[in-house]
């Protein structure tokens, strides 16, 4: 039996959605314990020429809501990037977390044959549906969650890989 591209979908992006409102608890802990303003955690980045800490939330939701509506043919909700504090990064996974929660399971069928066009660096690309999940909607928002987990273990904040898996059912 063929998975469904809802479940592969929807249920994985709430998975790494709830893996980033973690880091938000231990980014905000370490912060306090060391004394430091919450907001130099939201700006920190790996590299100058990387997006800080904040950039990769923005990323990841969009990535997120993005992938559902280039499947759907269906307008995601628009955020404006302006993130700069935990709070405010908070109240973006939460919109996004409530989006993602709009999305029937049936509206993802027969999203695999769909084509998606999508132009990075300007660069047309045509995908099949399940191609473009594949090979890059899901690769593209983990790379953003892992390098907001690189960003924290690079301040010093005690994350480890059971922080980015998550819970279990």
């Amino acid at each position: 039996m063929p998975i469904s591209m809802y479940r592969l979908t929807v249920p994985l992006f709430q998975r790494g959605l709830a893996t980033l409102g973690g880091y938000l608890d231990k980014a905000e802990t370490f912060a306090g314990e060391k004394g430091l303003a919450p907001s130099d955690l939201v700006a920190a980045r790996l590299s100058p020429d990387m997006l800080p800490f904040s950039g990769q939330y923005q990323r990841a939701t969009d990535s997120a809501k993005l992938a559902i509506s280039r499947l759907t043919g269906v307008d995601a909700p628009k955020f404006e990037d302006n993130e700069t504090t935990i709070p405010e990064l908070r109240r973006r996974l939460a919109k996004t977390e409530a989006y993602l929660a709009t999305i029937a399971p049936d509206a993802l069928d027969g999203t695999e044959s769909r084509e998606v066009v999508i132009a990075p660096g300007g660069n047309k690309v045509i995908f099949r549906g399940d191609e473009y999940l594949a090979t890059f909607a899901l690769p593209n928002f983990y790379f953003h969650v892992s390098m907001a987990h690189a960003i924290l273990r690079n301040q010093g904040v005690s994350v480890g890989k059971m922080d980015y898996l998550g819970r279990f059912a």
